[in-house]
């Protein structure tokens, strides 16, 4: 009896043994049985390719005693570019042998998403592959590199934080990577404006001339490892470690890039659009397009964005008349009058910082609190608040969100710049705050990543910020809808927010498709907006490096408004605010052709 249990036993073994070899040869040599298998082998595979993104997303780190992924960093090859391309013409070509036929109604829309997204990157690759500026003042590799290290690499016990070194050690590396594809976007004619020259440049002498006390690798570095339980002896050896890292690697490789940008800066590209360089108007239709998951056209962008700057312009003179401004005065005159009122204004006082993050800490959890009564579910992740790096923030965005770990080991954190007093006028706080926490960005993002329903491909494989700004954008309203704004002059911090990203429509496209100079499109914006003459100099600057990306914000809030307002219009008394939101978020982060679909099922399903 024991013999033919053994016997059967081992027969059933050697069946489950020969159907897992097959599906596994299935999986990764021929096209796989199912396309959300498919994309779910290319997403690992790209995972497994970058430790970056194994770090970023933190459930790896408990295996990275095999990865060896918190020790690496993603080094620019030669052939990067060639393997690139043909990898995703690849497949594309096996995407298409899935017939639709053979589809759920989620596995068509999660086709028609890849394709969308591999055919534009694919055409970005063979035709634009240098018109991005690798080195700029938001979001260039030597910025990037550094907050990576100091946000995203964990130091919780000794071996993480001698994995820092070991990261550490290449940055050079990297940089040199980075300096091979400067090389060949120099060939080709393509430099950036003045201004980028200026800015990069600064940094990277900042970071070369810090003694290592004021470094931003060691400061943080040394910060999270006196908070370990570590002999005198090893926190020595990590404290001599990282500065010798510094030393041989990191400012070594920012001198590299410094050079070569003080050897190129004399053809710094005199226009400020991308239409300046080869092919550039291709180009930018090919950002709109991947940016707002639409076919609209430049000049259609640029008439929404002037009509939605009147209308909102004309419901904050209501305000501001009605609060006793002077009518005869143009609403950004009067809107720059807000921000020099030190009544709104915090003192500039050595706390300042610390002050501001906690009063932005309790208006989110404000938040959280009030917005539990429209969604079906709220995330569970937590989001904290924190100032914007200093070696960064006179450059960077008024604010900005990073995502959680998904194993809880990181929280969310929004990012508040508190550079000039000027850029956190007190009104103005509450949209900020409603926009990349709760309920935007740390909202929907969290809720996307512990939305166990969704593929892995549909939870990290596309994202577009149609989707992720638009919905952030159309939180600040839902929040001034649910009465989050607690007086006017919050209403009026909001509505300038919503204008603001009315006048990107019309500043990007009047740079990259009108031909704008850079000072037109800051005059334009200071005008309308009444934000600060720093503001108005980074905001600008920011879709001069980054063209399209600002798009996106408004075309999709608009997108997402709309598809509200239907909901309303066809079910009446049976619309339900927590169904529609569930419509629009419980999907990932998709185009906005597939956050139409969704809504109008749910219309159709509470119809029957």
């Amino acid at each position: 009896m024991i013999k033919k249990i053994l016997k059967y036993s081992l027969r059933f073994l050697a069946i489950v043994i020969s159907v897992i070899s097959l599906y596994l040869v299935n999986l990764f040599l021929m096209k796989p049985i199912s396309i959300d298998h498919f994309l779910g082998k290319e997403l690992i595979l790209d995972l497994v390719d970058s430790p970056e993104a194994l770090t970023y997303i933190g459930i790896f780190d408990r295996y990275n005693w095999l990865t060896k992924h918190n020790s690496r960093l993603s080094i620019p090859e030669e052939d990067d570019l060639e393997n690139d391309i043909k990898e995703i013409e690849k497949g594309i070509r096996t995407l298409y042998k899935y017939k639709d036929s053979g589809l759920s109604d989620i596995q068509r829309n999660t086709k028609e998403i890849a394709i969308f997204d591999w055919e534009n990157n694919l055409e970005e690759l063979k035709k634009y592959p240098y018109h991005d500026y690798p080195l700029n003042q938001i979001g260039g590799t030597h910025l990037n590199t550094i907050e990576f290290m100091n946000s995203m690499h964990p130091v919780r016990k000794y071996s993480e934080a001698k994995d820092f070194i070991s990261r550490v050690d290449l940055i050079k590396d990297v940089y040199e990577g980075t300096l091979k594809d400067l090389e060949k976007q120099a060939a080709i004619g393509i430099f950036p404006p003045e201004f980028v020259f200026d800015h990069v440049i600064t940094q990277l002498n900042e970071f070369i001339n810090y003694s290592h006390s004021e470094h931003p690798l060691y400061t943080e570095f040394m910060k999270k490892v006196k908070e370990l339980d570590l002999s005198v002896e090893e926190e020595s050896y990590l404290d001599s470690e990282i500065k010798r890292a510094i030393d041989e690697s990191v400012t070594p490789g920012f001198m590299l890039l410094n050079e070569f940008m003080l050897k190129t800066q004399k053809y710094a590209n005199k226009n400020h659009g991308i239409w300046s360089q080869p092919d550039g108007d291709e180009y930018y239709k090919l950002r709109i397009r991947s940016y707002t998951t639409t076919d609209y056209s430049p000049e259609k962008i640029h008439q929404m964005g002037l009509s939605e700057v009147a209308r909102i312009s004309k419901r904050m003179r209501e305000i501001l008349t009605t609060l006793g401004y002077d009518e005869n005065k143009t609403t950004g005159d009067l809107m720059n009058e807000l921000n020099e009122d030190p009544d709104f204004l915090y003192a500039d006082t050595s706390d300042r910082k610390e002050i501001v993050v906690n009063d932005y800490t309790e208006m989110v959890n404000e938040a959280i609190e009030v917005m539990a009564d429209y969604f079906h579910t709220m995330p569970k992740s937590e989001v904290v608040v924190k100032a914007v790096p200093e070696y960064s923030e006179a450059t960077q965005a008024g604010g900005y969100y990073q995502a959680p770990a998904l194993d809880g080991s990181r929280p969310g954190v929004f990012y508040a710049n508190l550079y000039d007093i000027k850029q956190t006028p007190t009104y103005s706080m509450r949209t900020l705050a409603y926009h990349e926490a709760t309920p935007g960005h740390h909202h929907q993002i969290a809720h996307s990543l512990e939305n166990e329903d969704l593929t892995l491909y549909r939870r990290f494989g596309y994202g577009t910020s149609a989707f992720s700004e638009g919905w952030a954008l159309y939180a600040e309203r839902l929040a001034l809808e649910v009465g989050l704004a607690e007086n006017p002059y919050d209403e009026l911090g909001i509505l300038q927010s919503e204008l603001f990203r009315s006048v990107r429509l019309v500043v990007d496209t009047g740079m990259h498709y009108k031909r704008w100079t850079r000072e037109e499109a800051m005059d334009y914006m200071k005008s309308i907006t009444g934000m600060s003459d720093t503001e108005v100099r980074v905001e600008i600057e920011r879709y001069i490096v980054w063209p399209g990306q600002a798009l996106s914000y408004k075309v999709g809030m608009i997108k997402m408004l709309e598809l509200r307002e239907k909901a309303k219009q066809e079910l009446g008394d049976q619309f339900n605010i927590k169904d529609f939101h569930s419509a629009v978020l419980d999907h990932g982060n998709p185009p906005l052709f597939i956050v139409e679909k969704m809504v109008d099922k749910m219309i159709k399903d509470a119809l029957n």
